[in-house]
């Protein structure tokens, strides 16, 4: 095994990296810690999802969030099924070989977003390698669902890299939800070790793309912080997500699901976040999430708001510029 040197200052890369063994579970800090969820609320959308048998990524990615946002009737529905093709360092979804998709759970999506109310949903999914086509029509046939049922409802998508599925991204796309979302994770350096499964310029090319095919609609991506990225990093991904025309970029603190995965390097304290917040805005990003809590979903429907807000203002001023 080869270790990377900085040459400069004779010493590791992620120096953090080299003195925490990988077994080793740091106690969280205060400002990561949240409530127990015990509302009724709470309980009322985990019926709704129960009773019409979905899958929601607030479980299955073990979100610190999951209180307050059932707590509203948030939820955020994870298609395709349980079991991934992708084996990613952070992820706590299980790995395998996947069952056949349900015809049925489009419908399902569209009948929980109705009894919910929602305003505005997010729907994700597993990686579906296995599928020619990477199971994009299933996520267009999820956003024509909830169109037909609740018509005023906003459709966010949370997609996978579709890498080597030709015609893919074009499906969604002209399936035409208003933000489309492709998370990079983390800093290209990382991904050997922490999403191995994918290419890091393939999911930069996969965002501009979008914009090639309709520039109207929003684009979004997110990443953790924590697992043992540098600054410079974070800068850079920003301007290439800039010039991929990205609109919305979130960022928000890795947490490690169970000791196998992947290790958190570093909390990162919140006056960090405030400080990659700020820089990210004066890179020219309509809208910034940045905390320690933040995440890809949470607070998405005000989010959306205040990204079209954001949007407008930007076209009024260029207008009278």
């Amino acid at each position: 095994m080869v270790t990377v040197l900085d040459t400069r200052a004779e010493r590791p890369r992620h120096p953090e990296k080299a003195k925490r063994p990988e077994n080793e579970v740091q106690k969280k800090p205060a400002w990561i810690r949240v409530k127990a969820p015990v509302s009724k609320g709470y309980n009322e959308t985990k019926s709704i999802v129960r009773d019409n048998n979905l899958v929601t990524v607030c479980e299955e990615a073990g979100c610190p969030n999951i209180g307050e946002c059932w707590q509203k009737k948030h939820a955020s529905f994870m298609v395709m099924g349980e079991i991934c093709t992708r084996a990613c360092a952070f992820c706590n979804v299980t790995t395998g070989r996947p069952l056949p998709l349900d015809p049925a759970e489009p419908a399902n999506v569209a009948e929980a977003v109705a009894q919910m109310g929602l305003k505005h949903v997010v729907i994700t999914s597993v990686d579906r390698d296995d599928l020619p086509d990477g199971g994009a029509q299933h996520i267009a046939d999820t956003i024509a669902a909830i169109r037909l049922r609740s018509p005023e409802t906003t459709v966010e998508v949370l997609t996978p890299d579709f890498l080597r599925k030709d015609g893919a991204l074009e499906t969604v796309v002209a399936a035409k939800p208003d933000v489309f979302n492709h998370n990079l994770e983390t800093v290209p350096s990382n991904y050997l070790t922490v999403r191995p499964g994918a290419r890091y310029f393939h999911s930069i090319r996969l965002l501009q793309r979008v914009k090639e095919l309709d520039p109207t609609m929003f684009t979004k991506s997110g990443i953790m912080v924590g697992l043992g990225e540098e600054r410079n990093e974070i800068l850079q991904l920003m301007d290439d997500l800039r010039t991929a025309d990205v609109d919305f970029i979130t960022i928000g603190q890795y947490l490690a699901p169970t000791r196998r995965h992947h290790p958190v390097i570093r909390f990162v304290p919140p006056d960090e976040f405030k400080s990659l917040e700020t820089t990210a805005r004066s890179k020219g990003f309509l809208m910034v999430s940045a905390s320690p809590l933040t995440r890809s979903s949470h607070h998405a429907d005000e989010d959306f708001a205040k990204l079209q807000a954001a949007r407008a203002a930007r076209d009024a001023a260029l207008q009278l510029a």
